[in-house]
């Protein structure tokens, strides 16, 4: 049995604590929460700490905050030589204070309050400087059934980059999508079997050989009409550009 504290309350940290809570060979010891406010969502089982001084003593402390108070956080904690691993994906290893053993168990999918995710779906991005410290989060993505890959922080920094790429950005494409479909008084809904083959398409396909649009075809009648209809919509019109540029010097 791994025992393990996690500090930080917010969606990651909240999606890991039940996820850890669950597995069989995990115990989740305590839940650190400066605030002490306990979400409904969270099982009343739950031992939540407000006072970081008082933290016990176990195998693994997974930091589970914002970027820029993962050193902060760090520096606070009142013991050395532990496992203390974070979970960003653009925060270098280093920036844990070395009076511990550093580590980062960095899952890399989105995560919302009010969606439900099994963690069997999340990539678990570890990162220790010792071998034995890898092995155990090894043992943790396991015990978590989440598939687990060895990374350095650099390469870990270049997954996040892509990561806002293909998820962050996509997103925000949806979005423009749900806007114009507003506009002319028509549902969403039409257009997500289309965001779905998209998706699978890749399961199978490079993104390259998935790639199809007039863009590709280089259809100048049609992404000039494209454009024609963006006229109200400036910002949109430059995304459309810089986006179907991209393409075409992709498959020039």
């Amino acid at each position: 049995m791994i025992n393990i504290v996690v500090l930080g309350a917010g969606v990651v940290g909240t999606h890991l604590s039940k996820a850890i809570d669950e597995a069989t060979d995990l115990n989740l010891l305590q839940w650190y929460n400066r605030s002490q406010k306990r979400d409904h969502s969270i099982p009343q089982h739950l031992s939540i700490n407000s006072d970081i001084s008082t933290l016990p003593e176990a195998d693994l402390y997974i930091i589970a905050v914002s970027d820029d108070a993962v050193d902060k956080v760090s520096n606070q904690l009142p013991f050395d030589n532990r496992l203390v691993v974070h979970t960003s994906g653009s925060v270098p290893m280093r920036a844990l204070n070395n009076k511990n053993r550093r580590g980062v168990l960095y899952p890399l999918q989105t995560f919302s309050k009010s969606t439900n995710i099994s963690f069997s779906h999340v990539p678990l991005c570890i990162e220790a400087s010792d071998k034995k410290d890898r092995s155990l989060l090894k043992s943790v993505a396991q015990s978590l059934e989440s598939p687990s890959y060895t990374i350095s922080s650099e390469q870990r920094q270049t997954l996040h980059l892509a990561a806002v790429f293909v998820n962050n950005f996509t997103n925000q494409l949806f979005r423009i999508g749900h806007e114009l479909t507003d506009e002319k008084s028509l549902d969403f809904e039409i257009l997500k079997p289309l965001i779905q083959e998209t998706a699978n398409k890749v399961q199978s396909l490079s993104p390259y050989l998935a790639q199809t649009g007039p863009a590709k075809r280089k259809d100048s009648q049609t992404l000039k009409k494209h454009l024609g209809l963006l006229e109200n919509h400036p910002n949109f019109q430059d995304i459309y550009k810089i986006l179907t540029q991209s393409i075409q010097n992709t498959h020039d």
